[in-house]
Protein backbone atom coordinates (compact mmCIF):
# COMPACT_ATOMS: atom_id res chain seq x y z
CA UNK A 1 0.00 0.00 0.00
CA UNK A 2 1.23 3.42 -0.85
CA UNK A 3 0.41 6.28 1.45
CA UNK A 4 1.14 9.84 1.40
CA UNK A 5 0.79 12.50 4.62
CA UNK A 6 0.82 16.41 3.82
CA UNK A 7 1.36 18.20 6.35
CA UNK A 8 4.83 17.87 8.75
CA UNK A 9 3.98 19.86 11.57
CA UNK A 10 4.70 18.99 15.10
CA UNK A 11 2.54 16.08 14.88
CA UNK A 12 2.73 15.46 11.54
CA UNK A 13 6.12 15.22 11.21
CA UNK A 14 6.93 12.28 13.39
CA UNK A 15 3.79 10.62 12.41
CA UNK A 16 4.86 10.19 9.01
CA UNK A 17 8.45 8.76 9.80
CA UNK A 18 5.96 5.68 11.76
CA UNK A 19 4.24 5.16 8.58
CA UNK A 20 7.42 5.16 6.75
CA UNK A 21 8.48 2.17 8.72
CA UNK A 22 5.73 0.51 7.43
CA UNK A 23 4.35 1.55 4.30
CA UNK A 24 6.10 3.25 1.13
CA UNK A 25 5.07 6.98 2.54
CA UNK A 26 4.64 10.13 -0.06
CA UNK A 27 5.44 13.50 2.03
CA UNK A 28 4.81 16.83 0.91
CA UNK A 29 5.24 19.87 2.71
CA UNK A 30 4.44 23.87 2.16
CA UNK A 31 7.55 24.23 2.48
CA UNK A 32 9.33 21.60 0.71
CA UNK A 33 12.85 21.44 2.53
CA UNK A 34 10.93 19.84 5.44
CA UNK A 35 9.83 17.21 3.04
CA UNK A 36 13.49 16.79 2.15
CA UNK A 37 14.73 16.49 5.43
CA UNK A 38 11.91 13.86 6.78
CA UNK A 39 12.64 11.74 3.78
CA UNK A 40 16.22 12.21 4.77
CA UNK A 41 15.82 11.22 8.50
CA UNK A 42 12.71 8.42 7.59
CA UNK A 43 13.31 7.26 4.02
CA UNK A 44 10.50 8.67 3.00
CA UNK A 45 10.03 10.32 -0.87
CA UNK A 46 8.89 14.14 -0.87
CA UNK A 47 7.36 14.50 -4.10
CA UNK A 48 5.36 17.34 -5.38
CA UNK A 49 1.07 17.23 -4.99
CA UNK A 50 0.13 15.63 -8.28
CA UNK A 51 2.43 12.40 -6.90
CA UNK A 52 0.51 12.59 -3.85
CA UNK A 53 -2.61 11.71 -5.63
CA UNK A 54 -1.14 8.50 -6.72
CA UNK A 55 -1.65 7.02 -3.51
CA UNK A 56 -4.00 4.57 -2.15
CA UNK A 57 -4.39 6.82 1.07
CA UNK A 58 -3.89 10.32 1.45
CA UNK A 59 -3.43 11.73 4.85
CA UNK A 60 -3.72 15.35 5.92
CA UNK A 61 -2.25 16.76 9.37
CA UNK A 62 -3.23 20.92 8.58
CA UNK A 63 -3.92 23.91 10.85
CA UNK A 64 -7.22 24.38 9.77
CA UNK A 65 -10.08 22.67 7.58
CA UNK A 66 -9.60 25.71 5.17
CA UNK A 67 -6.64 24.81 4.65
CA UNK A 68 -7.49 21.31 3.90
CA UNK A 69 -10.07 22.31 1.89
CA UNK A 70 -7.99 24.34 -0.34
CA UNK A 71 -5.75 21.29 -0.79
CA UNK A 72 -8.42 18.88 -1.73
CA UNK A 73 -9.51 21.18 -4.76
CA UNK A 74 -5.52 21.51 -5.79
CA UNK A 75 -5.34 17.25 -6.11
CA UNK A 76 -9.08 16.90 -7.12
CA UNK A 77 -8.19 17.10 -10.80
CA UNK A 78 -5.60 14.06 -10.00
CA UNK A 79 -6.99 11.89 -7.31
CA UNK A 80 -8.35 8.44 -8.40
CA UNK A 81 -11.50 7.15 -7.69
CA UNK A 82 -10.80 4.43 -4.74
CA UNK A 83 -8.68 6.98 -3.02
CA UNK A 84 -9.20 7.08 0.62
CA UNK A 85 -8.37 10.56 2.35
CA UNK A 86 -7.95 10.59 6.21
CA UNK A 87 -7.70 14.27 7.63
CA UNK A 88 -5.87 14.64 11.01
CA UNK A 89 -6.79 18.52 11.17
CA UNK A 90 -8.88 19.35 14.83
CA UNK A 91 -10.90 21.14 11.79
CA UNK A 92 -14.64 22.07 11.82
CA UNK A 93 -17.40 19.43 10.87
CA UNK A 94 -19.39 21.15 8.76
CA UNK A 95 -16.64 22.04 6.63
CA UNK A 96 -15.38 18.22 6.40
CA UNK A 97 -18.72 17.75 5.20
CA UNK A 98 -18.42 19.79 2.51
CA UNK A 99 -14.98 18.76 1.47
CA UNK A 100 -16.40 14.83 1.72
CA UNK A 101 -18.93 16.10 -0.59
CA UNK A 102 -16.50 17.21 -3.09
CA UNK A 103 -14.26 14.47 -2.66
CA UNK A 104 -17.64 11.84 -3.29
CA UNK A 105 -18.07 13.19 -6.71
CA UNK A 106 -14.73 11.63 -7.79
CA UNK A 107 -14.68 8.21 -5.56
CA UNK A 108 -12.93 9.52 -3.22
CA UNK A 109 -14.19 8.63 0.52
CA UNK A 110 -12.98 10.60 3.11
CA UNK A 111 -12.43 10.42 7.20
CA UNK A 112 -11.91 12.77 9.85
CA UNK A 113 -9.82 11.70 12.16
CA UNK A 114 -8.79 13.86 14.61
CA UNK A 115 -5.57 13.41 17.17
CA UNK A 116 -5.11 13.80 20.38
CA UNK A 117 -2.16 13.16 22.90
CA UNK A 118 0.26 16.16 21.86
CA UNK A 119 3.49 15.88 20.27
CA UNK A 120 4.93 13.32 22.82
CA UNK A 121 2.27 10.91 21.90
CA UNK A 122 3.08 11.43 18.01
CA UNK A 123 6.75 10.73 18.66
CA UNK A 124 6.00 7.75 21.00
CA UNK A 125 3.42 6.17 18.69
CA UNK A 126 0.72 6.77 21.15
CA UNK A 127 -1.45 9.20 19.49
CA UNK A 128 -5.62 8.82 19.75
CA UNK A 129 -7.42 9.11 17.43
CA UNK A 130 -11.40 10.30 17.00
CA UNK A 131 -12.68 9.09 13.90
CA UNK A 132 -15.78 10.25 12.20
CA UNK A 133 -17.03 8.78 8.68
CA UNK A 134 -18.44 5.05 7.59
CA UNK A 135 -17.92 2.01 9.21
CA UNK A 136 -16.35 0.96 5.49
CA UNK A 137 -13.75 3.60 5.77
CA UNK A 138 -13.10 3.46 9.12
CA UNK A 139 -11.88 -0.35 8.94
CA UNK A 140 -9.89 0.03 6.07
CA UNK A 141 -7.59 3.20 8.12
CA UNK A 142 -7.55 1.70 10.88
CA UNK A 143 -4.84 -0.94 10.30
CA UNK A 144 -3.00 2.37 8.87
CA UNK A 145 -3.35 4.12 11.76
CA UNK A 146 -2.25 1.46 13.98
CA UNK A 147 1.60 2.39 12.86
CA UNK A 148 1.13 5.66 15.49
CA UNK A 149 -1.44 5.31 17.46
CA UNK A 150 -2.67 3.23 20.90
CA UNK A 151 -6.63 4.08 21.15
CA UNK A 152 -8.60 4.68 18.12
CA UNK A 153 -12.03 4.86 18.34
CA UNK A 154 -14.50 5.27 15.64
CA UNK A 155 -17.02 7.88 17.37
CA UNK A 156 -20.09 8.34 15.02
CA UNK A 157 -20.59 9.45 11.43
CA UNK A 158 -19.07 11.94 9.04
CA UNK A 159 -17.64 15.12 11.21
CA UNK A 160 -17.88 13.24 15.03
CA UNK A 161 -14.38 13.03 14.93
CA UNK A 162 -13.73 17.02 14.26
CA UNK A 163 -16.81 17.46 16.85
CA UNK A 164 -15.40 15.31 19.63
CA UNK A 165 -11.95 16.61 19.24
CA UNK A 166 -13.48 20.69 19.62
CA UNK A 167 -14.99 19.39 22.87
CA UNK A 168 -12.08 17.65 24.09
CA UNK A 169 -9.46 20.94 23.69
CA UNK A 170 -12.29 23.00 25.04
CA UNK A 171 -12.30 20.87 28.67
CA UNK A 172 -8.52 21.28 27.91
CA UNK A 173 -8.95 24.78 27.94
CA UNK A 174 -10.98 24.64 31.02
CA UNK A 175 -9.06 23.18 32.93
CA UNK A 176 -6.11 25.06 32.12
CA UNK A 177 -7.71 28.31 33.00
CA UNK A 178 -9.63 26.91 36.53
CA UNK A 179 -6.05 25.61 37.11
CA UNK A 180 -4.44 29.30 37.06
CA UNK A 181 -7.01 30.84 38.95
CA UNK A 182 -6.89 28.41 41.63
CA UNK A 183 -3.13 28.25 42.16
CA UNK A 184 -3.12 31.81 41.62
CA UNK A 185 -5.07 32.28 45.13
CA UNK A 186 -3.07 29.40 46.70
CA UNK A 187 0.10 31.23 46.32
CA UNK A 188 -1.06 34.52 46.97
CA UNK A 189 -2.71 33.16 50.39
CA UNK A 190 1.22 31.80 51.14
CA UNK A 191 0.86 27.98 50.02
CA UNK A 192 3.98 26.38 47.99
CA UNK A 193 3.01 26.23 44.63
CA UNK A 194 4.37 22.49 44.08
CA UNK A 195 3.16 21.24 47.63
CA UNK A 196 -0.75 22.06 46.11
CA UNK A 197 0.19 20.72 43.10
CA UNK A 198 1.13 17.26 44.47
CA UNK A 199 -1.78 17.24 46.34
CA UNK A 200 -4.57 18.07 44.20
CA UNK A 201 -3.05 15.48 41.73
CA UNK A 202 -3.75 12.86 44.79
CA UNK A 203 -7.05 14.17 44.82
CA UNK A 204 -10.84 14.67 43.09
CA UNK A 205 -9.15 17.85 41.63
CA UNK A 206 -6.46 16.65 39.08
CA UNK A 207 -6.48 16.87 35.78
CA UNK A 208 -4.11 16.45 32.18
CA UNK A 209 -3.35 19.77 32.78
CA UNK A 210 -2.35 19.56 36.69
CA UNK A 211 -0.74 16.04 36.71
CA UNK A 212 1.20 16.51 33.03
CA UNK A 213 1.17 20.65 31.71
CA UNK A 214 1.25 22.98 34.73
CA UNK A 215 3.79 21.33 37.00
CA UNK A 216 6.62 20.87 33.47
CA UNK A 217 5.99 23.93 32.07
CA UNK A 218 4.37 26.96 34.65
CA UNK A 219 5.87 26.12 37.46
CA UNK A 220 9.45 25.41 35.91
CA UNK A 221 8.73 28.79 34.07
CA UNK A 222 9.70 27.42 30.19
CA UNK A 223 6.75 27.25 28.42
CA UNK A 224 7.57 25.08 25.88
CA UNK A 225 5.90 26.13 22.82
CA UNK A 226 4.33 22.58 21.57
CA UNK A 227 0.46 23.70 21.33
CA UNK A 228 0.01 27.47 20.26
CA UNK A 229 -2.23 29.35 22.19
CA UNK A 230 -4.17 30.22 18.64
CA UNK A 231 -4.81 26.92 17.86
CA UNK A 232 -6.81 26.29 21.51
CA UNK A 233 -8.56 29.50 20.66
CA UNK A 234 -9.46 27.91 17.10
CA UNK A 235 -10.51 24.90 18.77
CA UNK A 236 -12.81 27.04 20.97
CA UNK A 237 -14.20 28.37 18.34
CA UNK A 238 -15.01 25.25 16.81
CA UNK A 239 -16.61 23.98 19.97
CA UNK A 240 -19.16 26.42 20.32
CA UNK A 241 -20.20 26.06 16.55
CA UNK A 242 -20.79 22.61 18.13
CA UNK A 243 -22.49 23.69 20.71
CA UNK A 244 -24.73 25.77 18.79
CA UNK A 245 -25.40 23.31 16.60
CA UNK A 246 -26.52 20.98 19.06
CA UNK A 247 -28.58 23.20 20.90
CA UNK A 248 -27.89 22.37 24.37
CA UNK A 249 -27.07 24.53 27.14
CA UNK A 250 -23.29 25.39 27.43
CA UNK A 251 -22.61 29.06 29.60
CA UNK A 252 -19.15 27.73 30.61
CA UNK A 253 -17.29 26.34 27.56
CA UNK A 254 -18.79 29.63 25.75
CA UNK A 255 -17.69 31.85 28.47
CA UNK A 256 -14.44 29.93 28.69
CA UNK A 257 -13.57 30.58 24.95
CA UNK A 258 -14.67 34.04 25.11
CA UNK A 259 -11.95 33.86 27.63
CA UNK A 260 -9.20 32.37 25.32
CA UNK A 261 -10.24 34.88 23.22
CA UNK A 262 -9.08 37.81 25.39
CA UNK A 263 -5.99 36.08 26.20
CA UNK A 264 -5.27 35.74 22.81
CA UNK A 265 -5.10 39.47 22.04
CA UNK A 266 -3.72 40.22 25.73
CA UNK A 267 -0.38 38.35 25.00
CA UNK A 268 0.27 40.06 22.28
CA UNK A 269 1.12 36.87 19.86
CA UNK A 270 -1.01 33.53 19.09
CA UNK A 271 1.97 31.66 18.77
CA UNK A 272 3.09 31.30 22.19
CA UNK A 273 2.02 27.53 24.37
CA UNK A 274 -1.40 27.59 25.50
CA UNK A 275 -0.28 27.36 28.75
CA UNK A 276 0.82 31.31 28.80
CA UNK A 277 -2.43 32.13 29.54
CA UNK A 278 -1.55 31.10 33.47
CA UNK A 279 1.37 34.63 32.54
CA UNK A 280 -1.55 36.42 31.97
CA UNK A 281 -3.31 35.81 34.99
CA UNK A 282 -0.35 36.21 36.76
CA UNK A 283 0.14 39.74 35.19
CA UNK A 284 -3.63 40.54 35.95
CA UNK A 285 -3.26 39.23 40.07
CA UNK A 286 0.72 40.66 40.23
CA UNK A 287 1.20 36.82 42.04
CA UNK A 288 3.73 34.34 40.28
CA UNK A 289 3.09 30.70 41.05
CA UNK A 290 5.81 29.27 42.37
Amino acid sequence: MKIAFIGLGAMGYPIAGHLAKKYETLVWNRTFEKALAHAKEFASKAVDLAEVAQADMVLTCLPTSLEVDEMARRLLPYLRPGTLWVDHTSGEPEMAKKTAQMLQEKGVSYLDACLSGGVAGAIQARATVMAGGSAEDFARARPVMEAFAAKIVHVGPLGSGHAVKAVNNALLAVNLWALSEGMLALVQQGVDARLALEVINASSGRSNVSENLFGQRVLTRQFPNTFALGLLAKDLGICVSVLEAAGTPAPMLKQVREFFEIAKREVGSAEVDHTAVAKLLERWSGVEIK
